[in-house]
């Protein structure tokens, strides 16, 4: 498998320059990761594009074979085990939250038929766990099976959400020894982006690029769409924008690409009012993605609403306020079923009505007990630096750092608490610290925070 890799990494001409240097500082890494972003053939998928609505339908004839053979042995529960696991890739196929509920009844359906040797359903469990923000639950589960290959990626991913980058490096590299997968290089590069270590992680990211195969579009547009948001935010923006376009030729309705690429166009926008192209492009992109998710309710419903509620603001149209009510109801409806408590908190913070900071502040409190990730202790500084606890604030901030993360929007934050503390050297460093990840982080960038689907691997 790794000579194969090899093989097709040479023939789609990549080019690696990690050797060239050694442990530099942020400034070299600034530039090696520039001479490698310019644009690659490589980000072009090699194979055939799936014909639009192929891969629902494909798994709505495995769901229907499944179904068969249970309806002949009711009684069948590895069968029911595999049905779940088709709902379940239906649900991320789509992002339609009905498919999870049915993911979860049928597998629990699957372990009270067949409740020893039944791993299917149990790790089927653990992913809605881990989908659910129930990462505690997610270990548990997965403590009760075999370190494969699947269960390895998913303890990464648990183990990115409560903080632990450590255990997540272990599994990670475990996994991809035992399976040198797209996944599973990608989730590598997701820790090495926890860990602020740039170059490893676009050496992963391209790496899981060259490992693709045909029978995995969905995850050929995801890595695409990772590794785009990842240049996003060291302000490559023609490279993210390049790789964006790629997952969407992919898949035209994938709707992290789709949020992804209107978070650019607003920050476009807001770099230069002037150019309403970009603001037109980006609700023509809202528009697709509601368009393409209009039958059912979706996980990503409140970032499409919360971008088109950002829109109105800036231009002072009195609607964002109607908009921020319907991006709000629509993640308190998802809180018991996804625990969408941060974004909830994060919506209720840019709404910035009075009575939302004190339910801001009990969602976070509640949420930090259970994700340690960097994102969820900025939510909760940005929470504290509103009402005023500086102290609080800095603390949490400095935890959101401490993995090594290099990421502009959250040492910004900490440059904007320091200097409200008085701390004008630190807020200094802070700031030289934004301007050498990304040096073109500006307030068009600010303008855009919260508006794109993130690194963390959950989505």
């Amino acid at each position: 498998m790794q000579n194969s890799l090899r093989s097709r990494a040479s023939q789609r001409q990549w080019r690696w320059f990690f050797a060239l240097i050694g442990c530099g500082g942020a400034i070299a890494s600034y530039v090696v990761i520039s001479s490698i972003s310019r644009p690659n053939p490589a980000w072009k998928y090699p194979f055939q594009r799936p014909v639009v609505g192929s891969i629902t339908k494909n798994l709505q004839q495995e769901i229907a074979f499944n179904q068969r053979i249970i309806q002949q042995q009711p009684t069948a529960g590895l069968e029911r085990a595999a049905l779940a696991q088709n709902y379940l890739k239906m649900a991320r196929a789509t992002g339609e939250s009905s498919w999870y509920l049915l993911a979860q009844q049928t597998a629990q359906q699957s372990l009270a038929q067949l409740p020893f040797d039944n791993d299917g359903a149990i790790l089927v469990l653990a992913k809605l766990a881990a989908a659910k923000h129930d990462f505690t639950q997610s270990l548990v589960l997965l403590k009760q099976l075999p370190p494969k290959t699947e269960s390895l990626s998913l303890l990464t991913t648990n183990y990115l959400a409560v903080g632990d980058t450590t255990a997540a490096q272990q599994s990670a590299d475990t996994a991809v020894r035992r399976l040198p997968t797209l996944s599973n290089f990608a989730l590598r590069a997701l820790v090495a982006v926890a860990q602020g270590r740039d170059i490893a992680a676009v050496q992963d990211f391209q790496t899981a690029i060259a490992a693709e195969e045909p029978d995995e579009a969905g995850s050929s547009a995801w890595v695409r769409t990772l590794l785009g948001r990842f240049y996003y935010k060291r302000g490559q923006l023609q490279q993210a924008e390049d790789l964006y376009t790629s997952a969407l030729e992919i898949l035209p309705k994938y709707p992290p690409a789709l949020l992804n690429m209107a978070e650019l166009s607003v920050r476009r926008w807001q770099a230069d009012p002037t150019q309403t192209q970009h603001q037109q492009r980006a609700i023509a992109l809202y528009d697709r993605f509601f368009l393409s998710n209009q039958q059912s309710p979706t996980t990503y419903d409140h970032i499409a609403l919360r971008g088109l509620a950002r829109i109105q603001r800036l231009q002072g149209d009195p609607m964002a306020s109607q908009t921020w009510g319907r991006a709000v109801a629509r993640l308190q409806a998802d809180l018991s079923g996804f625990g969408h408590q941060r974004e909830l908190a994060q919506l209720l913070l840019e709404r910035g009505q009075t009575e939302d900071l004190a339910q801001a502040l009990t969602l976070m409190q509640t949420e930090i007990k259970i994700r340690q990730d960097p994102e969820t202790w900025d939510t909760l500084a940005a929470v504290y630096q509103r009402m005023g606890k500086l102290t609080a604030a800095q603390q949490a901030i400095e935890k959101a750092l401490k993995s090594g993360i290099k990421d502009p929007a959250i040492t910004d934050r900490a440059a904007v608490i320091a200097q409200a503390r008085g701390q004008l050297a630190q807020a200094q460093m802070y700031r030289e610290r934004v301007k050498s990840i990304d040096p073109r982080f500006d307030a068009g960038a600010r303008q855009a925070l919260g508006l794109g689907v993130g690194l963390s691997g959950l989505n």
